[in-house]
């Protein structure tokens, strides 16, 4: 594979003075045309050591508008990246739409190092590679332009290039024992990188291998890469027909699991009382449990308008120390929040090691509400079910602890709720007419949760369904299947 970047290749100075023209104008054209557009653009400058990676990123934003580029020189997690899943780090750094990301260390680093210095084996490094193709799959599906540019020298320049660095005294303060070491991996590093790249290289986000040895040419052909692709995902972005977004309003079968359930279930008050107090103490008990053994915990309700999701999240966060736990209510996204892609405001509100995260409603309201109501096109609502399978497949891979409860109530409930709250001072600020709109298509949101149970209820992450007609029950239920859950802290 990296014997097509050893030829030699160079540029002569009258050359590269000649091309240099030309291609900053084209690249501050793609870059106005990027500003523009509903595109953004994520750039990875991989290779090998000492192949003046840092160099061409310098000369990138030497010849583009800086105020339009963020540069990501990433090298060893920060304490607050090592408490959350290896790909917070990379998704917090997303650019908007209109702008452009550059990575001098991508997600691609630390697989390829750890495979390389023997530290993971041959079936996990396969399955981050896979990881990484369904990411950058989904980058692409989101309108983001990838460019993934491997920056290539043979064993000989970067031997010959370490060692002119620790001549000039200038200059030796760049090369570090890490560089050597390095080096005396180079034949092992070469070979995981090429089974990284084949892995990867793929027709939404190929990989170009370009030769290093010569900086001219180095830095003329990363220029022309950038161009290309930046030309070709605005103009396959520009011909694409307009994104067609409708209400999808199915029907639920008669005979369904929300239906199945018992919504007679009761517990009476003085009952209640006692027993939430119990349950209270055992979970305030098992959080600080959880604080201490650096375990975190992230809560998901969903359900209908009035389904009492509030009301079970107090019962919870008034056993919790909030010191050391967040409750995120999620509404329509900000503008900021459409300007990446759509997991992205949920990524960066997972917890650190140790803290409980609630979310009263989720990233589920793409195949709810947004389906239901047609906020989103079909094909991502589709899709959607698969990226959220992903996501908490990696939160438990990373050992979050991970409940999600659908609170169901029957739609005579809701309306006897709905009056109640339009009837009750206090309560009149919960009540709205998109409320009463989202009522009218019960059936069709009824539908939407029947399909994300059977899509997205998974052994790592199951769903809880909450019998919720009755508070008293629902908020019981919930804590005792956050207790249980929690349970082997008690040891």
């Amino acid at each position: 594979m990296f014997e097509t970047a050893e030829l030699g290749q160079r540029v002569s100075k009258e050359a590269y003075k000649a091309a240099v023209g030309p291609l900053r104008s084209g690249l501050l054209k793609a870059q106005g045309d990027l500003a523009a557009s509903n595109t953004a653009a994520v750039v990875l400058v991989g290779g090998v050591e000492g192949a003046g990676k840092a160099e061409a990123i310098n000369r990138l934003l030497e010849w583009l508008d800086a105020r339009g580029v963020e540069i990501h020189a990433l090298s060893d997690p920060t304490d607050e990246e090592r408490e959350r899943p290896f790909m917070w780090r990379f998704w917090r750094r997303l650019p908007a739409k209109g702008r452009m990301g550059i990575f001098l260390g991508s997600w691609y680093t630390e697989p390829i190092v750890e495979r390389t210095f023997g530290r993971i084996g041959d079936g996990r490094f396969h399955r981050r590679l896979d990881a990484i193709c369904d990411f950058e799959k989904m980058l692409d599906q989101e309108g983001v332009a990838l460019v993934k540019i491997w920056l290539h020298i043979s064993k000989d320049q970067m031997r010959r290039r370490l060692k002119a660095l620790e001549k000039d005294p200038d200059q030796r303060w760049r090369v570090t024992p890490r560089d050597w070491k390095f080096f005396g991996k180079y034949d092992r590093f070469r070979s995981v990188s090429e089974q990284a790249l084949m892995h990867t290289s793929t027709g939404w986000a190929p990989w170009h291998i370009l030769e290093a040895t010569d900086k001219r040419y180095r830095d003329l052909k990363v220029g022309e890469v950038l161009l290309e692709s930046l030309k070709e995902r605005l103009t396959r972005d520009s011909k694409a027909p307009p994104p067609e977004r409708r209400p999808y309003l199915a029907k639920p079968p008669q005979v369904n699991v929300l239906r199945a359930l018992d919504l007679g279930k009761k517990v009476e008050e003085s009952r209640y009382e006692k027993a939430l107090k119990k349950k209270q103490a055992e979970l305030s008990f098992l959080s600080r449990r959880l604080y201490e053994e650096k375990r975190s915990l992230i809560l998901v309700f969903e359900g209908p308008d009035a389904a009492g999701k509030g009301g079970a999240i107090r019962r919870l966060t008034a056993a919790m120390d909030m010191r050391n736990a967040r409750h995120i209510s999620i509404a329509a996204p900000t503008e900021e929040e459409r300007a990446h892609p759509y997991l992205w405001r949920f990524w960066r509100h997972l917890p650190r090691l140790g803290r409980v995260t609630i979310f009263d409603r989720s990233w589920y309201g793409r195949v709810l509400v947004e389906r239901v109501e047609g906020f989103c096109t079909m094909a991502e609502w589709q899709r959607a079910y698969a990226e959220i399978n992903g996501f908490e497949e990696e939160l438990a891979q990373f050992g979050h602890i991970l409940i999600k409860f659908w609170l169901a109530i029957s739609s005579k409930e809701q309306l006897r709720r709905f009056k109640e709250r339009q009837e009750t001072p206090y309560k009149q600020y919960k009540i709205t007419q998109e409320d009463w709109r989202n009522r009218a298509k019960w059936d069709a949101y009824e539908a939407a949760a029947l399909d994300t149970f059977e899509k997205t209820s998974t052994s790592q992450a199951p769903w809880v369904l909450v019998e919720g007609e009755d508070k008293n029950h629902a908020r019981l239920k919930v804590l005792d299947e956050v207790n249980r859950r929690l349970s082997f802290l008690r040891k």
